[in-house]
């Protein structure tokens, strides 16, 4: 599985239809949706498509807004399936150009939108992040902060109790791993 390491926005357009298609992390998407509904309030349709892990199970749907059932959002969704992304939500702004572009055609510019977002998008491997909270006794914790400044990858949030920190850490598995295996910490 694959990640989008910030938005891209492709334009496309068909028969004087303009597709105009923005990608974005799945944490910005409905964010981000309400923001191109207020820059975009004469479009006629703002489709979308997310994917996301939830607890380890892909999550995902395709809304038409207000286009003929099937033929924008799930062609939309098929596109970022096709690019195995994940934890991704694309958002198509559609202003009508005048010409019907009947099912099968509606149904290509869409994914065409959303594949030309795709193809300018930063795109990185999906690595599972874990949460990890170990208490460590202020002499032993510089060990464990010379290997934060190590890894720039890792959120970490301290608590200082009277017997040491208390370290809760979000990071890479394989890092969490490498961590423990140097803390010979034992589940």
């Amino acid at each position: 599985m694959k990640i989008i390491t910030k938005p891209a926005i492709a334009e496309t357009e068909e028969k004087a239809s303009r597709f105009l298609c923005e990608i974005v992390p799945y944490d910005q998407f409905e964010g981000r949706l309400e923001e191109l509904r207020i820059l975009h309030p004469k479009a006629n349709h703002h489709v979308t498509a997310i994917r996301y892990l939830d607890e380890g199970q892909i999550i995902e749907r395709g809304r038409d807004d207000g286009e003929p059932s099937g033929t924008s959002g799930m062609p939309s969704l098929r596109a970022l399936q096709g690019a195995d992304l994940i934890n991704v939500g694309a958002i198509i702004t559609r202003y009508f150009g005048g010409t019907k572009l009947g099912t099968g055609g509606l149904a290509r510019a869409y994914a065409a939108a959303v594949n030309a977002a795709i193809a300018v998008a930063e795109i990185d491997l999906y690595v599972e992040h874990e949460d990890f909270e170990i208490q460590m006794s202020f002499s032993r914790s510089e060990k464990i902060e010379r290997f934060l400044s190590l890894h720039p990858e890792i959120t970490v949030e301290r608590a200082y109790t009277e017997g040491g920190v208390l370290f809760s850490l979000n990071a890479p598995k394989p890092v969490i791993a490498t961590l423990k295996e140097e803390l010979d910490y034992q589940d």
